[in-house]
């Protein structure tokens, strides 16, 4: 079955930032229906016991980005109240990340373990989110311009090159570096990293 060119948002949060209301994925889902993706789905979650639960929910609803906001480092994702590791969370979304898209607002979180859980091997497209640590501020702003840009361009799906360009273009704007994964079976990691950087002349 087709996937549906849709965004389906997980986010989770620590207590401070829920305190200071820093949902920037509860902003962004509201932003993204405001100029017309109406059916993007939104869930707020604690544990990883929650995590395993919403990741079933994404793969029934065929949509075909999945997009996280939440903590992280270079070995695992958090969650209100637990940790998951990057081997965790590829072995949660394996069954389902054929055709599909990852885009992640955790700081650190795109990188070289992601990327080879997620796309060796499973049938997932690409994975894209912040090289370094990222304020809310600035990740509200790169996403809903990407998403803004990427539906623009083509309602129905999302070409590498655009993906690339837009990155770029953003990552000057904005003076922040995203780190891009692209499946590759010819690697043997099953990926290869995209350069979306130009310095400023």
């Amino acid at each position: 079955m087709a996937t549906k060119p849709e965004i389906f948002i997980v986010e989770s949060l620590n207590f401070d930032d829920e305190a200071a209301d820093r949902r920037e994925g509860e902003i962004l889902s509201r932003m993204l229906k405001l100029i017309g993706k109406e059916n993007t789905t939104y869930y707020y979650i604690r544990t990883k016991r929650e995590l395993k639960e919403i990741i079933k929910k994404f793969d029934e609803s065929n949509f075909r980005y999945l997009h996280f906001s939440c903590h992280a480092d270079k070995n695992g994702m958090a969650t209100t109240l637990d940790h998951v590791s990057y081997e965790e969370l590829g072995k949660m979304l394996e069954p389902c990340m054929l055709g599909r898209r990852v885009f992640v607002s955790g700081c650190e979180m795109a990188t070289p373990k992601l990327a080879g859980v997620l796309l060796k091997n499973t049938g997932c497209i690409s994975l894209l989110g912040p090289a370094k640590k990222i304020n809310f501020a600035d990740a509200a702003a790169f996403w809903l311009a990407f998403y803004h840009l990427m539906f623009k361009k083509n309602k129905k799906s999302m070409k590498h090159r655009h993906v690339k360009l837009s990155t770029t273009e953003l990552s000057m704007l904005l003076r922040k570096r995203f780190n891009y994964y692209l499946s590759d079976k010819s690697k043997e990691a099953g990926c290869r990293k995209i350069n979306t950087w130009k310095e400023l002349l």
